[in-house]
């Protein structure tokens, strides 16, 4: 039972939905992965976006499991076991929500919920074949949710199919309304390095839809992809620190902490400042531009056989991790390759618009409807809810 770390049985409704198990469920341990939280204490109280969840009446079916503590990009974990990625089995599921991604990819459930704070739903998403959504930082309440405090961490869904994941965030989240009738947005396109392969795709899913586009520079993409592990180091280590003692804490994991134990006041402090100037370039590029486009990784997953070997790739969240500095929303969007390979794209958003961005990947994927078929749609998910 690598994709669940428990099973249970909470609320009414055909909608099933697994939660991250660094998320609280009332009366389940929150483990996270970790030995080192074994004998965590069962959880008081629901975090608040279960409880939401709950009253929306979805059927909570597990807690997901995860790469230990949140900290890693692979998905592997040698306590909990790692979850097979369903669609691509010689590839890692991608972390650190990979129990939420391959719970959806696999059918277990129709909505994981995950946490994101350097591309940890969407990097699983693009890595399963499935949408993941970060939302604008603060937008879903993080009550409940380990660790307890972060600047850059944010809770979001993953799902199959992008209506029942937009259902689920307008039933959680009465802020998040579609646009009627917006037009068709214009696209643009950020300059970043990846993959000649994924390029290829995205570039035409960009024709095939026939939106306008334009060029896009963000030239503090890198130093806000490293201003970003700077700060998760630090807050991840305060966080996390006492673990250490335990003598639990998996290999890659503890050597992640234990570096991040030397970040210095200087760094953080720089790294704020870079997370104050790329903010403000992103929102440049969105004043021209409804939405941005870049690809979710930079690269093709590694195999599970060489991470399991040890091997790790930080560097497969260089396209998602900055944003998770500027707040951004952020979606990362499957689309098919012939190679039967994951390639995801990726749109980035206003701050606040997350409903602007799910509707423009609509469009993007020829999957817009009319206001009176949304309406239609809409009622039928309530309905099923």
């Amino acid at each position: 039972m690598t994709i669940l770390t428990s099973r249970l049985s909470l609320g009414q409704g055909p909608c099933k939905v697994v939660v991250k198990d660094t998320i609280d469920i009332s009366g389940f341990p929150t483990c996270a992965g970790s030995a080192a939280l074994a004998d965590a204490p069962p959880a008081a109280a629901h975090a608040e976006v279960v409880e939401r969840t709950l009253k929306a009446g979805y059927h909570i079916v597990g807690k997901a499991n995860l790469h230990e503590l949140a900290f890693g990009m692979t998905g592997i974990n040698a306590w909990a076991g790692t979850p097979e990625n369903p669609r691509y089995p010689s590839l890692i599921p991608g972390g650190s929500s990979s129990g939420s991604a391959a719970a959806v990819a696999a059918g277990v459930a129709d909505i994981g919920i995950g946490t994101d704070t350097g591309g940890s739903i969407r990097v699983p998403a693009a890595c399963c074949g499935v949408y993941g959504l970060k939302p604008t930082f603060g937008r879903l309440s993080r009550r409940g949710v380990m660790p307890a405090e972060s600047s850059l961490d944010c809770v979001g869904p993953l799902a199959c199919d992008l209506q029942v994941l937009m259902a689920f965030m307008a039933a959680i989240d009465p802020g998040f309304q579609l646009p009627k009738d917006s037009p068709r947005p214009v696209m643009g396109c950020i300059g970043v390095h990846a993959e000649s392969a994924i390029w290829a795709s995205i570039e035409g899913q960009l024709s095939r839809s026939g939106m306008a586009r334009g060029d896009v520079a963000l030239p503090l993409m890198a130093e806000a992809f490293e201003a970003a592990m700077v700060i998760i180091n630090r807050e991840t280590f305060r966080a996390c620190e006492t673990l250490l003692a335990t003598g639990k804490v998996g290999a890659d994991v503890e050597q992640r902490l234990k570096a991040a134990a030397a970040m210095t006041d200087a760094e953080l402090k720089e790294a704020e400042r870079v997370r104050r100037a790329f903010t403000a370039e992103v929102d440049a590029a969105l004043e021209r531009h409804d939405v941005l486009v870049l690809p979710t990784l930079p690269h093709f997953p590694m195999t599970a056989q060489d991470a399991f070997a040890g091997h790790q790739d930080l560097k497969i969240s260089s396209l998602t991790r900055p944003f998770n500095l500027s707040g951004h929303p952020a979606l990362s969007i499957p689309l098919e390759f012939q190679q039967a390979l994951p390639v995801s794209v990726q749109l980035i958003g206003r701050l606040g618009d997350d409903a602007g961005v799910c509707r423009a990947a609509l469009q993007l994927m020829g999957q817009v409807q009319s206001a009176g078929e949304e309406q239609q749609t809409g009622a039928k998910h309530a309905t099923a809810h």
